[in-house]
């Protein structure tokens, strides 16, 4: 059971302030009955909910696609500096969300906030091999000899990166396409720094098979539809 003010608030992806205002004006019904109390508990899922005429639903989990900035880090809290959690609007902001996965504090990008732990863990298990793709400028080229190292699967000594896809950006060998299907600590740099190729800029543009929101600049956001989820899982 939960408020109906929270129960709205989440299936309309609005602010608790805003909920409550439209169950004032008397917008919000459940069950054929309009809500008068904001504190009312409902069955978030059993209830029919809706908003003037028009149905409505409770989503247990919140998915946020954030255009990632430069300077903040991949945690969901810190003493000493800012995380993405906290430079979330204030709207979006609701207990247990965390970034599932990590980009380096200079790293920008495709980074996926969420509270559902489950879908986490199934889009960053390297048994799974949902691949993400990058854009990186080196500051030297690369070649072909190397295209075919990535695809190999480069070593390192205490591991072995799986086979990962290495190209060109308009032939431009001196900016990178990567696509990687695990998560170790650094990889992309790491892969590059093997053949003494520095990365001075990385950015994570897709995952699985949901591209980053060309329209989002780099700080905002924007909650995923239930289309977006499910290509965020494509293993291609």
């Amino acid at each position: 059971m939960e408020r109906t003010d929270k129960i709205v608030a989440t299936a309309l992806q609005i602010s608790r302030k805003d909920a409550l205002a439209l169950i004032k004006k008397g917008r919000i019904s459940a069950n054929g009955k309009i809500i008068k109390d904001a504190k009312t508990k409902l069955d978030e899922n059993s209830a029919e909910l809706f908003f003037d005429d028009k149905r409505i639903y409770y989503n247990k989990y919140v998915y946020i696609m954030m255009n990632k900035p430069k300077g903040v880090i991949s945690a969901s809290n810190s003493k000493d500096e800012k995380t993405v959690i906290d430079i979330l609007p204030d709207d979006m902001k609701r207990k247990n969300l965390f970034p599932a996965g990590r980009l380096d504090k200079d790293t920008t990008g495709f980074l996926l906030i969420t509270d559902d732990g489950e879908l986490a863990h199934s889009i960053l298990s390297p048994k799974n091999h949902i691949p993400k793709t990058y854009i990186a400028k080196l500051d030297k080229p690369f070649d072909e000899n190397i295209i075919k190292e990535f695809e190999k699967g480069i070593e390192f000594k205490d591991e072995k990166c799986l086979p990962a896809k290495l190209e060109t950006v308009d032939g431009d060998f001196k900016i990178a396409k990567v696509v990687i299907k695990q998560g170790m600590y650094h990889q992309v740099k790491r892969m590059f720094s093997h053949f003494k190729i520095t990365v001075l800029e990385l950015k994570r543009i897709k995952m699985g098979a949901l591209c980053l929101d060309e329209n989002l600049k780099e700080g905002e956001c924007k909650y995923l539809a239930k289309e977006d989820i499910s290509l965020l899982s494509q293993n291609q």
